[in-house]
């Protein structure tokens, strides 16, 4: 790759030539430092914060209401959802994501995030056109794989008969 400068001397142009090799080394000497046993220590915190959250509702809805563990817990992950959802629209869960990475995208309340992100950047497009055409837009192969998954798990089930009790 070549290219041209101007050199201090009178506005004379002067050919450069920039090696792929010395592009390489350029960059790397100017990127910003990853602190990678940082972000996974602060992933592990605050992904293990929501799952301790979701955890301490689910025994709360045990002993309020009698329910059973298995009873919990579809609830325990609706109120996670809600939750994130209303971090999201505050704009805090954006926040959190930005410190935590991954640690935040992982528990089922980075799925309502990015679902909750999709439609309320396309609000101004209308409810149809805008918020259900786009509120999939990033959760859509989450879902089609999860699809696609669950199918071929269920095939293999009914073809080798590992169906369990009926």
């Amino acid at each position: 790759m070549s290219t041209k400068t101007k050199s201090g001397n009178g506005g004379k142009q002067k050919g450069l030539s920039l090696t792929e090799q010395d592009y390489k080394g350029i960059a790397k000497k100017h990127e910003p430092k990853t602190n990678v046993l940082g972000n996974c220590v602060k992933a592990f915190l605050v992904g293990g914060f929501i799952c301790f959250l979701g955890q301490c509702i689910q025994q709360i809805l045990m002993t309020s209401f009698g329910m059973t563990a298995k009873e919990a817990s579809s609830p325990t992950v609706a109120l996670l959802i809600i939750a994130s959802i209303l971090l999201t629209s505050l704009g805090v869960y954006d926040k959190i994501s930005q410190w935590a990475g991954a640690g935040s995208a992982v528990p089922v309340t980075g799925f309502a995030n990015s679902m909750c992100s999709s439609a309320l950047e396309s609000q101004a497009e209308g409810l149809v056109l805008g918020v259900g055409a786009n509120m999939f837009r990033l959760a859509g192969s989450v879902i089609v794989f999860g699809v696609v998954a669950a199918f071929i798990v269920g095939m293999i089930h009914v073809i080798f008969g590992l169906g369990g009790v009926h």
